[in-house]
């Protein structure tokens, strides 16, 4: 039992040592190759690309097959005595007979240049889905890394306070400290653990989002890589050029408007003539002669009855790609006020993270060092170095929830220029 136990410990431990650790780019590329969203986009661009083969196909021939000008009376199919010695011919006729129309080759490229271009739309439809998920997974990464750091300060917390707990346990004893913060040190440890508790569970939720947005099963542990950039947006300019360029829902307009002048072209070549040939052959009854019938047919949609829809249709699209290209104008100013507005944000908050980390930081951190020295010299009380470490340990935390909205509002800017 015990060489069970001490294998399955072994086992365990290599499980951990051989954990992966995930970079962002390997995230990012899982979830391009692997969640179902791809799939769907790809299969529905391939259904289109597929339906497009078939835009300059022909109509069907028409066929039919029955009896023609024939009389009710079957005697009269006969041949019948003339009354003159002679024979008279049947009546009626058995046919058989055929029909093709024959496509307009203007309307056929036009419907197949709008067919082809169908699934360009769905291409950039798959794009924009991919960046919302692509930062998203981003988002998720960043919190991950964050609440990674919370937990190393709170381990480093753990220590200093029970350090304060145990000298000071060891002081009361012989009467040289007071017992008031002695119990603030206590629940200060308290609290520190259900933090960790929590903090815990916010990663493993974290890596159930991530490993779902990467199509894998949610239960299945990785680590990441907490190494991070903070991007510098100061000199980009988010102007037309750069949002037609990246976001590809503004693509997805374009081309919804070049579908529409496409369609209304299609609409346009439906107005042209259509031409077609109608061809007959006559069995005769009773020894008439067999016949035939050879016909041109027109079709003429030009006309103001049958034009009527057509010219409806063309003038709704017309009205349909003003919209677009007004609800194109729409986004680009509404990204464009956004992403000013979140680099004016990002720039504030990394010019405080430096003031954390060049000023306030490390004066307080030399601040709980000199209360540590002199606690130890017995020249300072427990109170006034739980105090010190308390202000040092708000303001860490304070800095760390910093970093983590200047992160999220980097998330924010390369969603708006889908920079993935």
């Amino acid at each position: 039992m015990k060489q069970f136990a001490i294998i399955f410990s072994l086992l365990f431990t290599a499980t951990l040592v051989a954990a992966q650790t995930m970079k962002l780019n390997a995230i990012i590329d899982s979830i391009k190759l692997s969640h179902p969203v791809v799939k769907m986009y790809n299969n529905e661009i391939r259904s289109m690309d597929e339906a497009a083969k078939g835009a300059k196909s022909w109509m069907p021939p028409e066929f039919s097959s029955g009896l023609w000008m024939t009389p009710y009376n079957p005697g009269r199919w006969k041949k019948m005595d003339d009354g003159m010695g002679g024979f008279r011919e049947g009546m009626g006729q058995y046919m058989i007979g055929g029909q093709q129309m024959f496509p307009n080759k203007q309307k056929q490229s036009a419907d197949a240049k709008y067919m082809e271009a169908m699934s360009s739309v769905e291409k950039e439809k798959k794009n924009a889905t991919l960046n919302e998920l692509i930062n998203d997974a981003k988002q998720f990464y960043y919190q991950w890394i964050i609440l990674q750091k919370k937990l190393n300060v709170l381990k480093e917390n753990e220590k200093i306070l029970d350090f304060m707990i145990k000298n000071a346990e060891i002081r009361y004893k012989n009467g040289l400290e007071k017992i008031s913060a002695y119990y603030k040190a206590k629940a200060a440890l308290g609290d520190v653990k259900n933090m960790q508790l929590m903090f815990e569970n916010d990663i493993l939720d974290k890596r159930i989002r991530l490993n779902a947005l990467m199509g894998r099963h949610a239960m299945t542990y990785f680590e990441i890589d907490t190494t991070y950039q903070l991007n510098d947006y100061s000199s980009l300019v988010f102007d037309s050029t750069l949002l037609y360029n990246n976001r590809s829902d503004l693509k997805a307009i374009d081309k919804d408007i070049t579908l529409t002048w496409l369609k209304q072209e299609t609409e346009r070549k439906s107005l042209k003539p259509q031409f077609g040939i109608r061809y007959e052959h006559m069995f005769g009854f009773g020894g008439l002669p067999m016949q035939f019938s050879l016909m041109g047919m027109l079709k003429l949609p030009l006309t103001n009855w049958s034009s009527r829809m057509s010219k409806a249709n063309m003038e709704s699209l017309k009205w349909k790609a003003s919209a677009l290209q007004s609800q194109k104008e729409m986004l680009l100013n509404e990204y464009s006020g956004m992403a000013y507005g979140m680099r004016n944000e990002m720039e504030l908050k990394k010019k405080q993270i430096r003031l954390y980390e060049e000023t306030i930081l490390p004066a307080l951190k030399n601040n709980y060092k000199t209360m540590q020295l002199g606690y130890e010299q017995n020249t300072e009380e427990l109170f006034m170095l739980y105090d010190a470490w308390e202000r040092l340990n708000m303001k860490q935390l304070e800095y760390i929830e910093l970093l983590n909205v200047t992160l999220q509002l980097q998330v924010t800017i390369e969603r708006i220029i889908e920079k993935n």
